[in-house]
């Protein structure tokens, strides 16, 4: 029987859940394991695409984002629909966004905006946006293997990045993991391709200053940094515990003999010796220690949880890994959520709003400093819109019919606004978009045909854009 210390629960094949965690490395929210993602990699065969994007930095403002109060204010609507916002002109002759944008208003001169997405895919979750697909359930609350894959997993499908990181990787933890662990929302998963191609989910233990006075709509800005839970334990890993971890990749080679051939079993120690080089080697680790960054980066980008997570963002690309998601998240009753049905104006203009223009400004910034934003996309949106009235609660409603997507860097155009919506942003004007189209158009800029296809669990070939076609209008 397998053993290490005092370990005694065992699951149905004879492995405890707490060595396989141990020996696999597994992420919070599922099922990525090092040596799974190897194989996977192994089987399929490198692509080379010719987008300009390496890199994909996807921040998801979940909860759906008020684009009125954001990119596409209509300061000449009654006051019921224009809202208590001003705008202010940006580098773009004739773009004005919301006041509460100074820095990013700076920037759209290096940006494409999009202000026609229209979908009517009304749920609280990425699945849209990170997948093109909006026939999901409306109130699927976890993921499913019969979800379709994310542009991350479709990277690591393809082999995209270096062989020793991560294709993807999501932060600051699974979106919908609360502090009860009740939901896990669909979006940012392997889906029918397989758990192998889960992104690594990183955690964390925020901090707040104080106790909301309502809950949800008095947000509290979580303060903490990204974690990988399983490489944490690994710079004190003593000599003792290699060689117990060693030995326990050897007991599951004896324990696997009488069921597997021996060039299998030697397949698995090679995949496990490599997943075991991969938690000793540091360079995952290196791209999340955001202790060698000196403070004033630190405060560039803000010290909250975002601004942290936007900042291991730009690390992980200077590592080379394809694509990376940040969500917004809400930790029971605090955290950030741009789902404002009541206090729409205070939540935006407090805390929602002045994190999102630091961070991004921050972002964009350094990796122009870097050299890096001509290869690195960096894609601002959420779920959805929210109504054109306000609420008597001070409030927006949910409205998938008319967003917006900000694309920035990795080859999309500079200074573009595409598409124009109605006089009070209930619907599209012109050229609308679906979240399919945005997400062909973040394939066509990684150089990854939106055409292609995939099998889903019944061996049906799905595009992996679901019908969505790159928007020339935002191409360089």
């Amino acid at each position: 029987m397998l053993q290490t210390q005092k370990v005694r629960a065992r699951r149905c094949d004879g492995v405890s859940r707490r060595e396989a965690l141990r020996v696999g490395g597994l992420s919070l929210c599922g099922s990525l394991s090092w040596p799974g993602l190897l194989r996977a990699r192994e089987q399929q065969p490198p692509h080379r695409g010719t987008g300009r994007a390496r890199s994909v930095i996807l921040f998801n403002l979940l909860g759906g984002p008020s684009h009125l109060d954001m990119f596409d204010p209509k300061p000449d609507a009654p006051a019921e629909i224009r809202g208590e916002f001003q705008s202010i002109a940006t580098a773009v002759p004739g773009l004005r966004v919301t006041e509460h944008l100074p820095r990013t208003a700076r920037l759209l001169n290096r940006a494409s905006l999009i202000r026609t997405v229209s979908h009517r895919y009304n749920a609280h979750n990425p699945l849209a946006l990170m997948t093109g697909y909006t026939g999901g359930d409306f109130g699927q609350l976890f993921t499913k293997n019969t979800d379709p894959p994310d542009i991350g997993a479709v990277c690591q499908y393809l082999g995209r990045g270096p062989r020793d990181l991560p294709g993807a990787v999501c932060m600051p933890c699974c979106p919908g993991i609360n502090e009860t662990g009740a939901y896990r929302r669909p979006g940012p998963y392997g889906g029918y391709l397989g758990s192998q191609y889960d992104p690594l989910f990183t955690t964390c233990q925020p901090t707040f200053a104080r106790q909301p006075k309502v809950p949800h709509y008095d947000p509290v800005p979580p303060v903490g940094d990204p974690h990988v839970s399983s490489l944490e334990a690994v710079p004190d890993l003593s000599a003792a515990r290699l060689a117990d971890r060693r030995g326990l990749l050897q007991q599951f080679d004896r324990q696997l003999q009488a069921a597997e051939t021996s060039e299998a079993i030697g397949r698995l120690d090679r995949f496990q010796q490599r997943a075991f080089g991969l938690l000793s080697s540091g360079r995952t680790r290196a791209a999340f220690d955001l202790t060698r960054e000196p403070d004033r980066v630190r405060e560039r980008y803000g010290r909250n949880l975002y601004g942290s997570s936007l900042l291991a963002a730009r690390r992980l690309v200077e590592a080379g890994v394809p694509f990376i998601s940040v969500h917004a998240e809400i930790f029971g009753n605090m955290g950030l959520s741009y789902d404002t049905h009541e206090n729409n104006f205070g939540m935006l203009k407090d805390v929602n709003l002045p994190i999102l223009d630091r961070g991004y400004s921050a972002l964009v910034e350094d990796l122009e400093e870097r050299g890096l934003l001509d290869s690195t996309l960096v894609v601002v949106m959420g779920e959805m819109g929210r109504t054109p009235r306000v609420t008597a609660k001070a409030g927006r409603d949910h409205w998938p019919q008319c967003g917006f997507s900000l694309l920035t860097g990795g080859g999309a155009k500079a200074g573009a606004v595409y598409g124009a919506s109605d006089k009070i942003g209930a619907y599209p004007l012109d050229l609308p978009v679906s979240p399919g189209d945005v997400v062909a158009t973040i394939y066509h800029l990684l150089g990854i045909d939106p055409d292609l296809t995939v099998q889903d669990r019944t061996g049906r070939p799905i595009p992996i854009a679901h019908g969505g076609a790159a928007i020339r209008g935002v191409l360089a």
